[in-house]
């Protein structure tokens, strides 16, 4: 299969691995930002294939992983409100909130339906004119556009029961927010390639120019990754941190500019929690006062509670490279993806996922 195939050849990739044991010289501590990197990762073994000098942890870019519970807390009051019709991508059901899940909610007789695309949630709202219909937004900038695009669908076709709970959230901004806060030395960044895909590599040129950090744009594929790596380590061996593209069939410098664009037609920037870093500003989303109509959380008010974190989960430290998922006394005991006790164990492109499903029977 074209495009597929060429980056799983085999021959590519001992040739790139090659390369990176022949040009590794010091130790060199790599951050894959993205939960689809990590799977790619793990699934491939990429880190066996790497030399021991080359370290690689998982970062936060995971979004259902990185909803607060808090958030988590509210879209559950939501769900649970009379004549209300909750809209949410599938991983999101099974997350824990502080007392219960969107799942246990379903359970409960709330109305959850799972659905593939905002614009599914958008046929709901256009079918059950006298119900409130709330799609629970969470995502990062490759699918903030689909939502953008369907409050102005919606606008459009003058469907007014139709409403957005925002919880998409900005990767440059808490990328910022982990080097300000420099619990973890890192030398380089896998940078994410779907993300990538709309917003480009420019906004990455901070890292590298105010933090001295190598950043690579990087596919899913395994001579992607190790091609990602091998630039990582060629910058740097050489001392000269940059931001390049090892991902040109799917990423520009300027990125989606129509996408960008119907971002910022119908949101406006703003703080955001993200679960483990905290607050961190300008990386959440919110309707523009234009779009008001469509907030659920002006539309439905609620008040879930008090929030707490599940014990003895370390889900937040495992998002911000502090820790591994086997350092949580929870893992594989506990916490599986069965019975998840926290949200990097729900979602499959969560670090304790793949750890689990790809790990040795250590968890490496």
């Amino acid at each position: 299969m074209k495009l597929v195939d060429e980056f799983r050849d085999v021959r590519l990739a001992r040739s790139l691995t090659e390369r990176i044991r022949q040009r590794s010289v010091r130790a060199a501590r790599l951050m894959e930002f993205c939960g689809s990197h990590t799977v790619a990762i793990f699934k491939h073994g990429i880190r066996q294939l790497l030399p021991p000098g080359v370290e690689m942890m998982s970062g936060p870019g995971c979004p259902v992983c990185v909803t607060d519970n808090a958030d988590i807390d509210k879209a559950i009051a939501l769900a649970g409100l009379p004549d209300v019709i909750l809209c949410s991508f599938g991983d999101m059901l099974k997350v824990p909130g502080s007392n219960s899940s969107l799942q246990q909610a379903k359970a409960e007789g709330a109305d959850v339906r799972i659905v593939y695309s905002t614009m599914d949630a958008l046929e709901i709202a256009r079918r059950n004119p006298e119900k409130g219909v709330i799609f629970l937004g969470v995502g990062f900038e490759t699918t903030i556009p689909t939502i953008a695009a369907s409050v102005l669908a919606a606008e459009a076709g003058a469907i007014d029961n139709y409403h957005v709970f925002s919880l998409g959230k900005l990767c440059p901004p808490v990328m910022k927010a982990l080097l300000d806060a420099g619990e973890v030395k890192i030398d380089g960044i896998i940078c994410p390639g779907h993300v990538s895909a709309i917003i480009g590599s420019r906004p990455y040129e901070f890292i590298p120019r105010d933090y001295g950090i190598a950043c690579v744009v990087s596919g899913f594929e395994p001579v992607d990754i190790l091609l990602a790596v091998d630039m990582l380590i060629a910058q740097i061996e050489a001392g000269l941190p940059a931001v390049e593209i090892a991902y040109r069939r799917g990423v520009t410098p300027e990125g989606n500019q129509r996408a960008q664009q119907l971002m910022e037609q119908v949101f406006d920037r703003c703080p955001a929690r993200w679960r483990g870093v905290g607050q961190v500003p300008q990386s959440g989303l919110r309707l523009k006062e234009k779009y008001r109509r469509f907030n659920a959380e002006l539309a439905f008010p609620v008040e879930p509670g008090p929030t707490r974190e599940p014990k003895g989960c370390r889900c937040g430290e495992v998002l911000r490279g502090v820790a591994k998922p086997t350092d949580c006394q929870l893992f594989r005991s506990v916490c599986t993806p069965e019975r998840p006790v926290g949200p990097c164990m729900v979602s499959y492109e969560g670090a304790c996922s793949s750890y689990y499903l790809y790990g040795d029977d250590s968890g490496e």
